[in-house]
């Protein structure tokens, strides 16, 4: 009995502490174990890739920081290469990239007019920040509406009364369009809207802008389109597509999936013609061919048919890629827009479509890549982008000769601006994910 009395039952009235997981499955080393040697076939492929790194890390490191700086032209390099290090070792001739860099930035624009596009740019960054990045105050949208008029004012310069003459008929349009919907209806309102910004803006404008120029002569130094060049032509016709592209490739699937016929028609007609033409042919019909069309002594910007052709391309394929995200969603979101008594756009603009391009954003963004990336096919067609530059470059006796470090810096400015556009649609990815 007594020792009966004396086994009494342990119960545990507080919780065991948290031990610290095994070393060798966190940090690092975890890491490692789990994504680079897991197993034998891992082992093997990881220690080969660190071997191809390890090879080609060897070869081109060494040939960067050997690098020239101050140069005048390509000999000149190789003989201080061969003063510094002995004949045979090779080495960047980075001073081609220092001589011509403003070059390779701004093409021919005069020099004394680099701040214009810098402060495009700098207004472009501002313009597209609350876009992009919620938090950032709301007032900052009054850049996001003025860029569009005020940027290619600084880049072509010419009398400031253009680009308020062009704001001005934005403005009677929405006016127009609130006073016929209000009495009518939204489409007879927009319908209405849309005619009296056209009609402002092919018969007024002209007009009001030559009488304000008279009375009060404030503008810019003009700028040929020809003179454009390098990146600053690159951004801007990527930043032009890319915001135009968006909007019509989304009116483009809509129509494509309507139910009026002939609407339906122009849509299908238009995205597979555009998608069944190579870019290149397009931007030589906007080039050389579209002059045939016009009438004689008409003078139709080239840039501004680079632009439209651009826009159109990427449009067609912006249509396919949100088409998607619309065919991903459920038809049950469809049913439920309608059970709620909400109209054809209401439906769209509070179920559909928000739902559609978050499914569609990787898309979305790779089409805008290839998009900027394909800015450079219109070096083919004589205008000066960063590759035509590259070739200019390369034919001066000077630097006749100079590959790898023209097309490698050329390669690091557009990685920077894709891999940006890359990060920021995964961050928008993740902001969006509500499958949790």
């Amino acid at each position: 009995m007594a020792t009966a009395d004396k086994s009494i039952a342990y119960v545990r009235t507080e919780m065991v502490g948290e031990k610290p997981p095994p070393p060798a499955s966190t940090g690092i080393i975890g890491w490692m174990r789990q994504n680079l040697f897991s197993d034998i076939l891992s082992t093997i492929l990881t220690l080969v890739a660190i071997y191809l790194i390890y090879a080609i890390l060897a070869g081109v490191l060494p040939w960067m920081f050997r690098g020239v700086w101050n140069a005048g032209s390509l000999n000149e390099c190789r003989e201080i290469l061969a003063e510094e290090y002995g004949e045979g070792v090779g080495g960047a001739c980075w001073a081609v990239i220092r001589e011509r860099f403003w070059q390779l930035m701004y093409g021919f624009y005069p020099s004394n007019q680099y701040w214009r596009p810098n402060m495009a740019f700098i207004l472009l960054i501002a313009a597209i920040a609350p876009v992009l990045f919620e938090k950032l105050p709301r007032w900052m949208i009054v850049f996001t509406i003025a860029v569009p008029f005020v940027g290619p004012w600084l880049l072509w310069g010419g009398t400031i009364w253009v680009p308020v003459v062009a704001f001005a008929g934005f403005v009677i349009g929405v006016l127009v369009n609130r006073l016929v919907a209000n009495a009518t209806s939204s489409l007879l309102g927009l319908i209405a809207g849309v005619l009296a910004a056209i009609v402002w803006w092919l018969l007024l404008a002209g007009p009001v802008v030559n009488a304000l120029a008279s009375v009060v002569p404030l503008g810019l130094e003009p700028v040929a389109s020809r003179n454009f060049g390098g990146f600053m032509l690159a951004i801007t016709l990527g930043v032009t597509g890319i915001a135009l592209s968006f909007p019509l490739g989304i009116v483009l699937a809509l129509g494509r999936q309507s139910n009026l016929v002939i609407v339906k028609s122009l849509c299908v007609g238009f995205i597979e013609f555009i998608r069944g033409v190579p870019l290149i042919t397009l931007l030589f019909v906007a080039s050389v061919l579209l002059n045939y069309f016009l009438p004689k002594g008409t003078q139709f910007d080239i840039i501004l048919r680079v632009m439209i052709m651009i826009t159109l391309f990427a449009a067609a394929y912006m249509a396919e890629v949100i088409r998607g995200g619309l065919a991903a969603l459920p038809k049950g979101q469809y049913e439920a827009a309608d059970a709620l008594g909400l109209t054809y756009w209401q439906a769209q603009r509070l179920i559909i479509m928000p739902q559609a391009l978050k499914i569609a954003i990787p898309g979305i963004v790779s089409t805008f890549i290839g998009l900027f990336k394909d800015t450079t096919l219109v070096s083919i067609i004589g205008l000066s982008d960063p590759i035509g530059w590259a070739k200019l470059i390369q034919a001066n006796s000077e630097w006749n000769g100079i590959v790898w470090e023209l097309y490698g810096f050329i390669a690091f400015v557009f990685f920077l601006f894709c891999f940006s556009m890359g990060r920021y649609s995964m961050y928008l990815e993740r902001k969006l994910q509500t499958g949790h």
